[in-house]
């Protein structure tokens, strides 16, 4: 019996099989592909778009973003975006594995935190839910506690870049250090960044350096 259970449990023994062997494919896929996202652009399985956790990701494809910092829509074309950027830098990496993985999750929480207000599009505590949704997602097929929590980190923490480098009130480098390696949660930001039509390289790797500094530096 493959490791899915609890809500995560189809009514029918076949869902749960094709549910395990797609996880399966997918983690084959995000290691082993230079491109994983174009893996996705093909993927037509009833299994992804209707059955849980996946729904989880599928729901990506409807959710907005704000045209002025992601015009290329949806929350899963900038995650597939992401994921392309991770791809090409996985070899940085101490454990690829890993960042793909949260390259892929970093920002499931937005399709519960997505809000328009006063005509804006927003998605405040989408890294802190999304720690939970990540999680959520991966408990259905694995009980490696240690992949569990490195990935559901680096979703928690991937908006310190933004948060550090602009001195807003929600960095937290501190807290950070204490759950993910910097140098990780940099590259996830970098690709995180640079997974948008129209980036600036140039900008986001300024704001890279910038943030390894300010890290660098609150360790006296």
């Amino acid at each position: 019996m493959p490791r899915v259970r609890g809500r995560c449990l189809a009514s029918k023994i076949l869902i749960v099989d094709e549910a395990y062997r797609l996880y399966q494919e997918i983690d084959e896929r995000l290691l082993s592909d230079p491109e994983p996202d174009r893996f996705f652009a093909g993927l037509r399985n009833p299994v992804f778009e209707r059955e849980y956790p996946f729904t989880m990701l599928y729901a990506l494809k409807t959710v907005p973003q704000s045209p002025v910092y992601h015009p290329e829509g949806s929350v899963w074309n900038h995650t597939m975006l992401v994921l392309r950027q991770v791809a090409k830098r996985k070899a940085q990496s101490k454990n690829p594995h890993v960042l793909l993985w949260a390259a892929l999750l970093h920002d499931i929480g937005k399709a519960e935190t997505t809000k328009r207000r006063k005509g804006k599009v927003t998605a405040y505590d989408h890294d802190k839910v999304g720690a939970l949704r990540a999680g959520e997602f991966l408990h259905c097929f694995t009980d490696d506690q240690l992949f569990l929590s490195l990935v559901m980190a680096l979703v928690r923490w991937h908006m310190q870049v933004l948060y550090v480098v602009r001195k807003l009130p929600f960095a937290d480098i501190p807290g950070m250090m204490e759950q993910v390696d910097v140098k990780e949660i940099a590259l996830l930001g970098l690709c995180d960044r640079l997974g948008r039509l129209g980036a600036d390289q140039r900008k986001v790797e300024e704001d890279i350096r910038a943030f390894l500094d300010i890290v660098q530096r609150s360790r006296g």
